[in-house]
């Protein structure tokens, strides 16, 4: 990739990019709609929903006459309402349907470790979002102060298996392994571990084998997932008797990771390291590259005019049910409405035929201007059992604050919510191989808890009677995982427990001889 180097001396930017610069948020957001609109009129759902009205509603003297008939006609859909009405007859080779010509992908996606897999379509018009947004990211290093010189380095990936299913008319598979598969020619020299090992299906011989070529290559960047970027570190730093990864990779200089908050994993990740690395934060979801971090110390900047458009739910109880479900009367808005520091459910139409589609992911603005966010959670990844409303991204602010005050390295945790006697109580679920005190744990955490949550704070002197910390190894989590088919790539645990994962945990643990925590579970 040496001349990507040469673009970035020379301070190289994409059209698209300079578009955005220069452009309102809501007029490239209205374009883009219009544009998906115009390409999907004559499938069997743009009849349906009659995209052509619509449409004609764009030359409305009413500036935002356009979006109110777009939220009128079409009405807001789930995966599985959007599945069993509409993308199940593309799985079963129809064309035309939510997008036009036939989908040759599905993206297998859960979202949580104990989820049933979605099937999300990925066209080729969003692989080739996916692509030109990639580029945007890579020329974006630029800011980051990346020497050019790296760019000669290896690009360790740590995806899915590029070798994907066939099921009749489609292939599916992990999207990582999907758009892999797709990565363009004068990329392959530099990726790593190479089309051989990233075909192979079993993750345990995965990184074996990545691990048996480590010492073959001069890797720069690291892509993954933290968990697993973590484990496979310390599986080649075992491997081959070294003190930290750059004993082996001295010029690894970054790190890309997406799906989860990095940071609960950065205090052990860091063990690892001799040398600081540049934290790179990606959002790119099954259904399509959403946004990534363009500028060292910010949030994630959207993607506002690549194939997606995106809606806004206020993440309130107005709009939704204590079990994080969307209310019938929800009601969204566009980006021009939104404000810095409130929570929002996503909603995405996109060139891949999803339509008023809830992500499932929580978000939350901190630069309205430059449409830069930050993940808060998922809308069923959060506590309130009783006003608490406890957000995955208190937790991971609270779990990072603990590691740093006991100077603990907690891998991976979890929390539940139960009745407790006749009110509520929260357990949790610590993984780490450091020997702590539960019992300090406990009145730490319930602490930094209460000062980053004033709602918890309230509820902990009322309903929310008691908490309950279980100090478990780390190895538990990944081996549940391992268990439900769930290792590697894009899959994660779900920070938060509800009904029969919390039941299928409690007996894996028990099952492993945590049986103390039975005794725990029948308290409550």
């Amino acid at each position: 990739m040496a001349f990507i180097g040469k673009l970035l001396r020379k301070g190289f930017r994409v059209n698209e990019s300079l578009e955005q610069e220069f452009s309102h948020n809501a007029d490239l957001q209205k374009a883009e709609l219009k544009k998906l609109l115009i390409q999907a009129r004559e499938t069997e759902f743009g009849k349906y929903y009659n995209f052509q009205e619509i449409l004609r509603s764009f030359k409305s003297k009413t500036p935002k006459e356009f979006y109110r008939q777009y939220t009128r006609q079409i009405p807001i859909f789930d995966y599985n309402s959007i599945y069993d009405n509409w993308w199940h007859l593309l799985r079963e080779g129809q064309k035309d349907i939510t997008w036009p010509g036939k989908v040759k992908y599905f993206a297998l996606s859960s979202g949580t470790s104990g989820a049933p897999s979605k099937n999300i379509p990925v066209t080729k018009e969003m692989l080739k979002a996916i692509q030109k947004t990639s580029i945007r990211q890579i020329l974006s290093l630029q800011n980051f102060k990346v020497p050019p010189k790296l760019f000669m380095k290896g690009i360790l990936m740590l995806g899915g298996s590029t070798h994907l299913n066939r099921n009749g008319s489609y292939f599916e598979g992990d999207l990582s392994g999907i758009t892999t598969s797709q990565i363009p020619f004068w990329f392959q020299h530099h990726y790593k571990p190479g089309r051989k090992i990233s075909k192979t299906r079993d993750w345990d011989n995965k990184l074996e084998e990545i691990a048996g070529k480590a010492d073959k290559w001069d890797i720069g960047y690291v892509v993954g997932v933290p968990a697993w970027i973590q484990i496979l570190m310390e599986k080649i730093i075992d491997k081959y008797q070294l003190n930290t990864i750059h004993d082996i990779w001295p010029d690894l200089s970054v790190y890309v990771h997406g799906g989860v908050s990095f940071e609960p994993y950065k205090k052990g990740f860091e063990k690892l390291l001799a040398k600081p690395l540049t934290y790179i934060e990606t959002y790119l979801a099954s259904e399509g590259f959403i946004a990534f971090q363009a500028r060292p110390e910010r949030g994630m900047k959207m993607v506002l005019n690549n194939g997606i458009f995106f809606e806004f739910v206020p993440f309130t109880e107005e709009n939704f049910t204590q079990e994080g479900e969307i209310k019938p009367n929800a009601e969204a808005i566009m980006i021009d409405e939104v404000e810095e520091g409130k929570e929002y459910a996503l909603l995405l139409s996109t060139c891949a035929g999803a339509w008023r589609y809830m992500i499932g992911d929580t978000i939350r603005f901190l630069n309205l201007e430059n449409a830069e966010l930050c993940i808060t959670g998922r809308t069923k990844h959060f506590l309130s059992l009783c006003g608490e409303h406890l957000s995955v991204d208190n937790m991971n602010k609270a779990i990072k604050i603990l590691e740093n005050d006991l100077n603990i390295d907690i891998k991976e945790f979890t929390v539940a919510g139960q009745p407790y006697q006749t009110l509520f109580s929260h357990h949790w679920f610590l993984g780490t191989d450091d020997n702590i005190e539960p019992d300090i744990v406990k009145q730490k955490l319930d602490s930094f808890l209460k000062e980053l949550n004033d709602d918890y704070k309230v509820e902990r002197q009322a309903a929310l009677k008691e908490i309950f910390v279980n100090i478990i190894p780390a190895s538990a989590f990944y081996k549940y995982m391992e268990m439900l088919g769930k290792v590697g790539a894009q899959n994660k645990f779900p920070r938060v427990l509800k009904k029969k994962q919390l039941d299928d945990w409690l007996k894996f643990l028990k099952d492993q001889g945590i049986d103390f925590l039975e005794k725990i579970h029948q308290n409550s």
